[in-house]
């Protein structure tokens, strides 16, 4: 599938991107893997690192290119000969999003619109955008530009054409060990020697996914696709204070206080989207409610779910114990 083809990854330098770049060569032989970020220290690490997991071969297939998704004359000159783009760019820290809310709104939503623009002008065959379950129900404003982008992407199907570019989603929550995650942040404390870790509140719970999991949800939109999809991944739940006795027995557990835009539990389909939901063996597929999808469209192998079907972090079937955490955190490492 993605064999001698060009495949672009906005915000390349972040976990996903650098997950990505890893596990595209593994599997696949791509004529070039191109990483747009607006970073160049970033894309310096990106390289030494490239340079230590990649063969000559491998890292000659490789581009940096500096630009920002707010500039859309920069995107257009990065998406020359692309097929594929994977868009990860996105301001996605709450606090920051909250007291900069124009420029979250710059390169959450009017890069959203430059990615689209782009890709629909410069012949790209897919674009999957990276979605996250704070756009459920947003609460936040990180949440609320991101479900603004989702509505973008997945309407931009219909100014494609039968055979113009095909727009799709990927939706999950906090990924596991990545960047930013509460999974760093508490074992920094305890390698300081910190004996009462903080916790919002203790009713917390989480869905638990990995980047490579994560990732490999990317490839199958890209593979399987045909315009407006949302993939959710099947994966388990965890309870925060489990995650806090899975990483040490020698710490307390100290509450402080949910922080503002936080939820207690992850929703990953609303109970609203469940008429428009199919589940599959791995996944499910929220598919758009609008006149110009046609039903046709509908991947072989789904179900329709429930009506009052509601995928969420605390009424999950699927739950990860204590023990279980401990060796799922073995496996980050």
């Amino acid at each position: 599938m993605l064999n001698n083809k060009s495949i672009l990854i906005t915000g390349g330098t972040g976990s996903f991107g650098k997950k990505f770049v890893e596990m595209i060569f593994k599997k696949y032989q791509p004529a070039r893997v191109i990483i747009y970020s607006r970073d160049e220290f970033k894309q310096d690490i990106v390289k030494k690192l490239a340079a230590s997991k990649l063969t000559k071969a491998q890292q000659s297939r490789l581009r940096f290119f500096i630009g920002d998704v707010r500039d859309k004359d920069r995107l257009y000159r990065a998406f020359k000969g692309v097929d594929y783009v994977i868009h990860a760019a996105a301001m996605k820290q709450v606090p920051a999003c909250e007291y900069n809310p124009f420029e979250a709104i710059k390169t959450n939503i009017h890069g959203a619109q430059n990615i689209i623009d782009a890709a629909l002008d410069c012949g790209v065959k897919k674009v999957v955008a990276l979605s996250t379950d704070k756009a459920v129900n947003p609460i936040n404003l990180y949440g609320g530009t991101k479900l603004v982008s989702d509505k973008l992407f997945v309407s931009a199907n219909a100014y494609s054409g039968d055979h113009g570019t095909v727009f799709s989603v990927v939706r999950y929550g906090n990924v596991a060990g990545s960047r930013g995650s509460v999974i760093p942040f508490f074992q920094e404390l305890i390698n300081e020697g910190v004996t009462d870790l903080p916790v919002t509140d203790t009713r917390m719970t989480r869905f638990w996914i990995t980047l490579e999991e994560g990732v490999e949800l990317v490839f199958k939109a890209l593979k399987e696709s045909k315009g407006g999809e949302t993939y959710i991944s099947k994966i388990p739940s965890f309870k925060i204070t489990d995650l806090v006795k899975a990483m040490s027995d020698e710490v307390s557990i100290k509450e402080v206080g949910i922080r503002e835009g936080e939820k207690l539990h992850e929703i990953m389909i609303p109970k609203d989207e469940s008429r428009m939901t199919y589940e599959y063996d791995e996944h499910y597929i929220i598919y758009p409610h609008f006149n110009w999808w046609n039903s046709d469209n509908l991947l072989a192998g789904g179900q329709p779910i429930d009506v009052n079907f509601e995928y969420n972090s605390e009424t999950n079937a699927e739950w990860l114990s204590v023990e279980d955490l401990r060796q799922k955190l073995k496996s980050l490492k």
